[in-house]
């Protein structure tokens, strides 16, 4: 999108905003928004009107503002209830993300009980083993793509074995978590994502099935154990939560490993400082979730009281979409906000979300970061990376910023 382009837009689309041109060109489009129309209206298809947000403050305000629902149901009348996009929605979408109090405070004390502190300590040393074994197949090559070789392995490798799926099922839970994920309402589209979410939950009923004739100490055991013991988990509920914790258990951590690497690609000052100050790992983590963040735009929230925002109407039933993106290269709240600076102070960053959805996994996701970026750059000290950076393509993709690959040599 060029700039003569932005400036006659006044509506975006959907599928504008999950487009590789608009990836490309986002940041500049978002410093514009932030400057001179910080609400942006949004035609988002059979989800009808909505709003874009790009400023951190107005981020900041909306993520904990009662009237907006995760929940439509909580909106929307049974005779204005929309009809499901998909026909295998209803049995992936009944999770946290998408419940508000007090179902989404019953299903979040659920996971809650397993992501403590001490439990994702305990796999500090496996996901250590996992980085190393990871790198023992590409070294000999001197070369790898970091996305299908080692960003995407870890993570998913560490959930699977969470949740007590098999490993060899990974690559399938890639093709599915691409599905869940893709926003776009082409009627093409559509017709092989609900194909793809049909598989998906046949996988689910299988594994369920298993599990609860061979329970082991896996988190879908326990949460197949809590529904029994009445914690009130629906089958729905309980399809929707392993869903929720393999998509979100891996797609951020992906970019955040890759993102954070092609950072560090591009910035050599910042990459020779992390070799001589390893202590600087904690806050580069941060400024990467700042500077890429992971997760481009949050899902949707609907309006369920009328509001006023930068003297605009927000109506009932209006979606309000939130750039994290954005908010997080707000000039106002981060000095020099386009510059990658691994010593950033006071990095308020919202990459992981803010109030009652943020993200609970986040803890895991710096972990599993730091060991990966840390062995990466001891293990391969010639790293660089294999062509220009201008080369490097990001995903058409609403909710991540990802990019295809990220080809190095060392």
């Amino acid at each position: 999108m060029s700039s003569k382009e932005k400036k006659s837009v006044t509506i975006l689309t959907e599928s504008q905003l999950s487009s590789r041109a608009f990836k490309d060109e986002a940041y500049e489009f978002y410093k514009e928004l932030r400057k001179s129309q910080p609400l942006y209206p949004l035609s988002l298809g059979a989800l009808g009107k909505g709003w874009l947000i790009s400023r951190y403050d107005d981020a900041i305000h909306l993520l904990k503002n009662e009237k907006l629902k995760k929940n439509y149901e909580n909106v929307f009348t049974a005779k204005e209830k929309r009809p499901a996009l998909l026909k295998n929605e209803e049995s992936l979408t009944k999770h946290m993300l998408n419940s508000d109090p007090p179902d989404h405070n019953r299903l979040r004390t659920l996971v809650q009980k397993v992501f403590t502190h001490r439990m994702i300590l305990q796999l500090e040393d496996k996901i250590q083993h996992i980085a190393d074994s990871l790198l023992d197949k590409v070294q000999p090559n001197k070369f790898m793509n970091l996305v299908d070789d080692y960003a995407f392995p870890l993570p998913i490798i560490v959930i699977s074995e969470m949740l007590g799926i098999p490993l060899e099922d990974r690559q399938k839970f890639r093709v599915w978590s691409q599905a869940i994920i893709d926003f776009s309402d082409a009627p093409e589209r559509l017709q092989e994502n609900d194909h793809l979410l049909g598989e998906f939950v046949e996988y689910l009923e299988s594994l369920v099935r298993k599990k609860r004739s061979e329970p082991s100490g896996d988190l879908i055991s326990a949460f197949i154990q809590a529904e029994s013991e009445g914690a009130q988990l629906s089958t729905e509920e309980l399809y929707s939560m392993i869903m929720l914790l393999i998509v979100a258990g891996h797609e951020t951590t992906v970019n955040l490993i890759t993102n954070m690497t092609y950072a560090l690609m591009c910035y050599n000052d910042q990459l020779e400082k992390l070799r001589q100050q390893p202590d600087l790992m904690n806050s580069a983590i941060e400024e990467a979730l700042r500077f890429h963040s992971p997760v481009e735009l949050t899902t949707i929230r609907w309006t369920a009281e009328p509001f006023i925002l930068h003297g605009q109407e927000i109506k009932r039933k209006d979606v309000i979409i939130i750039s994290l993106a954005s908010a997080n290269r707000d000039e106002k709240i981060f000095p020099n906000a386009d510059i990658f600076d691994i010593e950033r102070k006071n990095n308020r960053h919202i990459a992981f979300g803010h109030g009652n959805h943020f993200c609970l996994g986040a803890q895991l996701a710096r972990l599993e970061a730091k060991i990966a970026i840390s062995t990466l750059l001891r293990r391969c000290p010639n790293i660089q990376l294999k062509g220009e950076k201008e080369q490097m393509k990001w995903k058409g993709n609403f909710l991540m910023r990802a990019l295809e690959e990220l080809p190095l040599s060392f």
